[in-house]
């Protein structure tokens, strides 16, 4: 949705390349991209997780922390440095904004005798995402690819999707649980984003900057309205250092390009079965992923009124009545929806939409109750080694 230059990315500091302060800077950007109408959606702690929310200051952004995550597990933890982006993402993800878990898509109703139809009210602001790690850029483009398929595009998606501004972020602290590095990702974003931020040290220790690159007219546009100094080749040099060094953290773990060969004719491996006895089918896996686009439609009358309501909200494929076909459920078992959920992520949704349907994120592996590591399951399905 954006225009993305990905060659401006790799080039010798420009005007392009500026750095901001990490608090007088940021609320410079909130400020702007309010002033042009959009909707700023960015990371805040509540709850005590990471969050995604409605952003109004840069004090309502995350400072000094770092997250702790293993399969199974997320912790959140506060240091007493000023980093900002540090973290990496919690069970939320930026697909909510633009492909709700819940939306209302028709209402009916009655008067005088006469019926009238009415849909939704596209959103009145763009979404601008301040945030987005390069997973999370892939996920959104990975939607676009599915939701907004030429011949049956989604509307609803379309008109949440359209116009957004991506400040995507160089993420320089990876989990234990990110293999991005593995399925055609890394820690540094590349395309899909208009404005993208590395945070740097700027070579004091202590006190952080931020490295903005524009990708996009509207990115470059911006980033002159911010107050801003301009990125040194030391300051790049850097930002490259940490997105090297956190490119090492994420050693490959599968080999992506081959996993839908491999994964081929699996469907009978009794590894299914062994899964299966820990997999609890609750669905965490795809409520959390940032790609999973399945969902059901309902239809219900409040009760006092002269109209009739449809809604759309996600599905999962680990739900029984997911595969419900002439009366009874094709995949009744848990082996079958597990095999359903891996196969069609790693195997078979390069068929349908021309990439693997996994970013590497680690959500499902995180915030499984079970702690199972999708990469784990693979690698045993396989026949890989880590």
């Amino acid at each position: 949705m954006v225009d993305g230059d990905a060659s401006s990315l790799h080039a010798p500091a420009t005007n392009d390349r500026r750095c901001i302060d990490p608090r007088a800077g940021l609320q410079a950007m909130l400020d702007v991209l309010a002033a042009d109408g959009y909707r700023v959606v960015g990371p805040v702690v509540r709850n005590g997780v990471i969050a995604y929310d409605d952003l109004t200051t840069e004090a309502e952004m995350p400072v000094g922390c770092s997250v702790e995550q293993s399969p199974g597990r997320w912790r959140l933890h506060h240091g007493t440095d000023s980093s900002r982006f540090s973290w990496t993402p919690g069970a939320d993800s930026w697909k909510r904004f633009v492909f709700p878990a819940r939306q209302e898509v028709l209402r009916i109703r009655r008067t005088d005798g006469s019926w009238t139809t009415t849909g939704p009210t596209p959103p009145d602001r763009p979404l601008a995402l301040i945030g987005a790690r390069d997973c999370e850029v892939r996920a959104l483009s990975i939607l676009d690819r599915v939701l907004l398929e030429p011949d049956h595009p989604d509307n609803h998606y379309a008109d949440r999707r359209a116009g957004t501004f991506v400040v995507a972020v160089a993420c320089g602290e990876p989990s234990a649980t990110c293999w991005c590095t593995s399925i055609g990702g890394g820690p540094d974003p590349i395309e899909g984003f208009d404005l993208k931020i590395t945070e740097i040290s700027a070579g004091s220790g202590t006190a952080h900057r931020l490295l903005v690159e524009a990708a996009t007219t509207r990115g470059r546009e911006l980033l002159q309205r911010v107050p801003s100094v301009a990125a040194t080749d030391a300051d790049t040099a850097e930002a490259e250092a940490i997105m090297a060094r956190s490119a090492a953290m994420m050693p490959a773990r599968l080999p992506a390009s081959e996993l839908p060969e491999l994964l081929a004719g699996t469907a009978q491996h009794p590894h299914w079965d062994a899964v299966a006895q820990r997999c609890l089918s609750c669905g965490n896996c795809t409520s959390v992923c940032p790609t999973c686009f399945c969902s059901t439609f309902s239809d219900h009358t409040p009760l006092g009124t002269d109209e009739a309501v449809r809604e759309q909200s996600w599905a999962s494929c680990f739900q029984l009545e997911h595969s419900h076909l002439g009366g009874r459920a094709v995949r009744g078992t848990t082996a079958a929806r597990y095999r359903q959920w891996l196969t069609h992520k790693l195997q078979t949704w390069p068929e349908q939409f021309g990439t693997l349907g996994c970013v590497g994120c680690g959500r499902c592996t995180t915030w499984c109750p079970a702690g199972i590591d999708i990469v784990d399951e693979a690698i045993a399905l396989t026949g890989g080694t880590r």
